[in-house]
């Protein structure tokens, strides 16, 4: 058993473009214009300014026309339930239907010791034990391993996983989702997992499409965000 802390990362897979090998400010920009009937003032240069004009003057459908997939990896079950209540999005995410995960790895709070003894338990005879949660973990990865040797399938032995149970998952949205997704999983009332790993997509974001995100704040202490004037 390995115990995750801090481990959740993201990898951007693609980010969509024109098919002319243009940027994905260049094709919202291509589509916007419908709007006015003005592609013929695009430029080389006009892309960042009309997108930046579009987001400024809350515009924000024609952000749908660009779209970006990313690949969460170790993050936790948990994650992926908060991640996949965002509707409009494409998901594939690895299943417990069809993988063993004896292989176990389970996220927890980075401020918390696993070793810890904190909870009592009560057991079939009477008897009093501590355990930490390391040690339900341990039990925990026994017990799907027993279930496995026992001949129960993966879609059966995965009743026992528990939520911080890692995982892998791939999701493609367009870019006005992407925003509302961090809107919703950045400031410090996030959840501390989906907090940190969105963080961190954001500030590649940034760095990528800076138009698209650039109106996002993030901390000092790089570990929450906002939205500016918000």
């Amino acid at each position: 058993m390995e115990i995750l802390k801090n481990a959740g990362s993201h990898k951007i897979l693609a980010i969509m473009c024109g098919l002319d090998g243009g940027t994905p400010l260049q094709l919202i920009e291509t589509a916007g214009r419908t709007a006015y009937q003005s592609r013929a003032k695009i430029t080389d240069d006009s892309a960042a300014k009309f997108v930046e004009m579009l987001r400024k003057k809350g515009h924000h459908s024609v952000l749908e026309h660009s779209s970006m997939t990313v690949e969460f990896n170790d993050v936790s079950r948990g994650l992926t339930h908060e991640l996949v209540r965002h509707r409009l999005m494409s998901v594939t995410q690895e299943s417990t239907r069809y993988v063993d995960e004896s292989d176990f790895k389970v996220v927890i709070p980075p401020d918390k010791d696993a070793e810890e003894k904190l909870v009592e338990l009560t057991l079939s005879n009477g008897q009093k034990i501590k355990v930490s949660f390391q040690d339900w973990m341990i039990l925990n990865e026994q017990m799907y391993r027993g279930l496995r040797k026992a001949g129960w399938p993966t879609q059966d032995a995965r009743q026992v996983l528990p939520i911080g149970i890692k995982s892998q998952i791939v999701v493609t949205t367009n870019f006005r989702e992407w925003r509302h997704i961090f809107k919703m999983r950045t400031p410090p009332t996030a959840h501390w997992e989906i907090r940190r790993v969105m963080v961190n997509l954001l500030k590649d974001v940034q760095k990528r499409v800076p138009v698209i995100f650039d109106d996002f704040e993030i901390t000092e202490d790089g570990k929450s965000a906002k939205l500016k004037g918000s």
